[in-house]
């Protein structure tokens, strides 16, 4: 039996593994040699017949049969890849040379290309692929032509109703300017003086200043656009200071061209005292009415510190006469200072300037610093409050005395 299996190995190795060593399918034919191998030995085990033999040349055909059929597997594989390919590279030729080719064509309509029966055949079917891309392309393009044509079309309409707006916006923007320089300009013979005072720059820091500045152009503004604008005078006014400096950043070429007064001296010296009063929520004055031929004066501070006293101090050391907005008389205030802004005060004084309202001047406060109007003065209000809180601690008094008198003789009655 040794014999067998020693001349068994010498057929596979002189037969077989040459021919798998050339299509490179030796790993897989050692498994079948030791099957083999195995099988005869078990063989041997179960029947110890010595008249058995093995049919070797059978196991030759077998063996040979299986590689083949492997072997084509993969070259047919591969032929049909190589065809691929080449129906691809011939048909990339058909269109460069001017054929009715399509230039995308995918891997089911290359298939089906390969497996047309004749050439007139695969002629046929890439016209046909052919007119179906030419017409997605035309549609694609038809497409995108509207939607050009519709964009043109509205920027057009836009641009006509923008020049139509625009050049009717410039006349009136024109005219209107025109008009407001001219109220301004007849202000400055005619008008109301309003003073800002400019000699606060020590009290403030920059960002301070700016903010300031920024009130007062807002105000200016404000004012330009009223119909009886006041005649703005800035007193107290240094050149090269801070406040210059960002008036200059606001308004540019515009500062020279201003319709207001801007000058160095005190407004003491421009004015006389008598027609002069100092606003200021500091005062113990309370304003009444507005005057049209007093001359208010407005401290150009703004202050997150709050400092108190301090506009008051300098219309007391320059002997002028001050007063506050009545803000308690008409509105239920919150807790918080009485200080408004520059802006805010213009309002007030030009809604005064031209109904006297004090309802409808006072409606430019913020909202958050006040709860609402009242018809009656607060002094008024707080003592009817005042009156309502005794009454109700004297039923309270009252009630407790009672209440202590019927335990008190309960406690009695119980002894």
């Amino acid at each position: 039996m040794q014999s067998a299996n020693v001349l068994l190995k010498k057929i596979v190795r002189s037969s077989v593994l040459p021919f798998a060593a050339q299509h490179g399918m030796k790993k897989d034919l050692f498994p079948l040699t030791r099957s083999l191998s195995l099988s005869l030995c078990l063989r041997q085990d179960n029947s110890c017949d010595p008249s058995e033999k093995v049919d070797l040349d059978a196991w030759k055909k077998v063996m040979k049969s299986g590689l083949q059929e492997e072997v084509g597997e993969t070259v047919s594989e591969r032929k049909e890849l190589s065809s691929s390919a080449a129906a691809r590279e011939m048909l990339e030729m058909w269109r460069l040379a001017g054929r009715s080719v399509p230039e995308d064509i995918s891997e089911e309509q290359l298939k089906t290309f390969m497996e047309c029966p004749s050439k007139s055949a695969q002629k046929k079917y890439l016209k046909y692929l052919y007119l179906k891309e030419l017409y997605k392309k035309n549609d694609k393009r038809k497409i995108e032509e509207k939607k050009e044509r519709r964009l043109e079309m509205q920027e057009q309409a836009s641009k006509s109703d923008e020049t139509k707006r625009n050049s009717f916006l410039c006349v009136w923007a024109n005219s209107m300017d025109r008009a407001y320089s001219w109220r301004v300009a007849q202000s400055m013979t005619f008008g109301q003086p309003l003073v800002f005072d400019m000699s606060y720059e020590k009290e403030m820091s920059g960002r301070e200043v700016a903010n300031t500045v920024r009130q007062i152009v807002l105000s200016e503004s404000f004012n330009r656009r009223s119909v009886d604008p006041f005649h703005i005078h800035f007193c107290n006014f240094q050149d090269d200071s801070l406040y210059h400096k960002e008036f200059i950043k606001h308004y540019r070429e515009a500062w020279g061209k201003l319709l207001l007064t801007v000058t160095e001296q005190c407004y003491t010296d421009v004015f006389p005292k008598d027609k002069l009063i100092y606003l200021t929520a500091d005062s113990p004055k309370v304003m009444k009415t507005f005057d049209h031929d007093k001359i208010y004066i407005i401290g150009s501070m703004v202050d997150r510190s709050i400092k108190t006293g301090v506009s008051l101090a300098r219309a007391k050391r320059l002997g002028l006469e001050t007063a506050a907005l009545p803000l308690e008389k008409y509105l239920l205030w919150n807790s918080g200072a009485k200080n408004l802004t520059l802006d805010q005060m213009m309002h007030i004084l030009l809604t005064l300037k031209d109904t006297g309202d004090w309802k409808k001047a006072l409606e430019f406060v913020p909202k958050r610093k006040y709860c609402g109007f009242v018809s009656k003065p607060v002094h008024e209000l707080k003592k009817t409050l005042s009156l309502i809180n005794t009454l109700k601690l004297g039923k309270r008094r009252e009630e407790v005395r009672k209440q202590f008198a019927k335990n008190y003789s309960k406690k009695l009655t119980q002894k």
